[in-house]
């Protein structure tokens, strides 16, 4: 569905992916693992060209998007929910969904405010606050509920379990399950191995701008993880 090939990006002069190289089939978790600094939202920006590679390929589902703006990625199904989240601080959770919604796509069923809030209960009970006076967690999940309302078919989450209590990262972690089961296929980053075994189906380890590791998460050692993510 996905398809990066020998990509390389910049900030300024200094190289930061160097030939990257990945993919995502559709009906898939997959993880990009790595630690701080390792290239990982940079990533993430380039596919969406929020940080335009200077050179290589990207694809989806077949088509090519390199260089594309970013509201048009977005059109054809791709979803990105940000590292820091974004949302509208001075609109209610309502408001905040209403601000992601996207006409209904091809063969793909949209989603509902009331959909979302049966996927993120607590945003059911709040739907009427403002994002401000949320939790980190329930920003988090109103930010993956309004990138929803696009009708994505993959969606991009950018460390979407950091800074969150174990129990709220224990009841995202099964919300994002429950999107594959929906036919949504999901792409994250992610620090934490054990984190990252709760969902994902592969793993791909990146480290300093290059991929260094990639194989399903069940075969995917503690050791291969230390050696390029170990602080």
């Amino acid at each position: 569905m996905l398809a990066v090939n020998s990509l390389n990006t910049f900030y300024g002069k200094a190289q930061i992916l160097f030939n990257l190289t990945l993919a995502v089939q559709a009906g898939e978790i997959v993880a990009l693992i790595g630690r701080n600094g390792a290239g990982k939202t940079t990533t993430f920006k380039s596919i969406m060209n929020l940080v335009p590679a200077e050179s290589g390929k990207i694809s989806f589902k077949h088509q090519s998007i390199y260089h594309l703006p970013s509201y048009k990625i977005c059109k054809q199904g791709l979803g990105y929910a940000p590292e820091d989240r974004r949302i509208f601080t001075k609109l209610t959770v309502m408001e905040n969904l209403e601000a992601g919604k996207q006409p209904p796509r091809r063969d793909f069923k949209p989603w509902t405010p009331e959909q979302l809030f049966e996927l993120f209960p607590n945003l059911a009970e709040k739907r009427h606050q403002d994002g401000g006076t949320l939790s980190g967690g329930e920003q988090q999940m109103l930010t993956i509920a309004r990138t929803l309302m696009g009708n994505p078919e993959m969606i991009i989450l950018d460390e979407p379990f950091e800074g969150l209590a174990p129990m709220i990262v224990k009841q995202l972690a099964r919300t994002i399950r429950k999107l594959k089961d929906q036919g949504v296929s999901v792409f994250l980053s992610e620090q934490n191995l054990n984190v990252a075994r709760l969902i994902c189906d592969r793993a791909y380890i990146i480290h300093r701008g290059s991929i260094r590791h990639e194989s399903p998460i069940d075969t995917l050692s503690s050791d291969q993880y230390e050696k390029y993510c170990s602080v």
